[in-house]
Formats: C-alpha cells, structure tokens, sequence
C-alpha cells in the first residue's frame, strides 16, 4: 500500500488537491483518504441508531443505505487504521494533516515540513512520483 501524505496550512489547498488526486489515483488502484481532524470533532447524528450503538460501546458501528457504508470505530491511533486499510488490500491513501508523522510528504504551500518529496505539484507530477512514496505493509499480521 502506497501511503501519499499531504501537508499545508490551513487553508492552503490540501482538501481541494486531494479532491483532484482520488480520481487519477484511482485509474490505477483502491483508494483511501485519512483527514486528521485537529481543530474540531466529527459528529455522528444525533438520535441515530448506528449513534446509539457507537455511544453505547460498540468497537465498531456501521451504517448501510443503498450506495454506502458509514463506519464509526473507537479507535484513533493512526497506525491501527493503516493497518486495517492495508488489511483490506487498499493500493493508496492519502493522509491529509498528521504533520508530526515521517511519512514523504507532498507539502502544499509555504509550511516548513520534512521529508517533503514535492511542493505544490500537479497530480501529473504526483502520479509520476509515486515510487518517491513510502510502502506501507502491515506489521501487526
């Protein structure tokens, strides 16, 4: 699994990249997106009964309508969810935010961040890059 991180301050255009990126990316393989939510929570709706069973404890809570699966997990540890990605034969994600993580990145603005392998690139030049990024295998089996 090839792991694309993407790094910028707020503002600066990681979402929109990321948005313009999935689809390239998906020509050649699965894709997942990791956002890193620092400076808010994400809200399950309220009085909802996949809500309910994340609330009441449930490791993992589950959502299904006729096109999607909604998947809420008590669990926030960054390497577990790559793990489990990388379990589910996932060929890309790409991690917007998580800064302080050592992963290549693709910066996105003026932000000092190391190891950058490209700065405001096109996807052009990020899908003829991708051997710069790093392969991730599950460590934990």
């Amino acid at each position: 699994m090839k792991i694309i991180q993407v790094v910028g301050r707020s503002n600066s255009g990681k979402t929109t990249f990321i948005r313009t990126l999935i689809p390239e990316l998906r020509k050649l393989g699965t894709v997942a997106v990791i956002k890193h939510l620092g400076d808010h929570d994400y809200l399950l709706e309220k009085g909802k009964d996949t809500t309910g069973f994340f609330d009441a404890g449930a490791d993992i809570s589950v959502g299904m309508d006729s096109n999607k699966s909604v998947v809420a997990i008590h669990n926030n540890n960054l390497d577990d969810m790559l793990a489990m990605l990388c379990n589910m034969g996932m060929a890309y994600v790409i991690i917007e935010g998580f800064k302080t993580r050592t992963f290549p990145k693709i910066v996105i603005g003026d932000l000092a961040s190391e190891p950058c392998v490209l700065r405001d690139p096109t996807v052009d030049q990020v899908i003829s890059s991708l051997a710069m990024f790093e392969d991730y295998y599950n460590k934990k089996g």
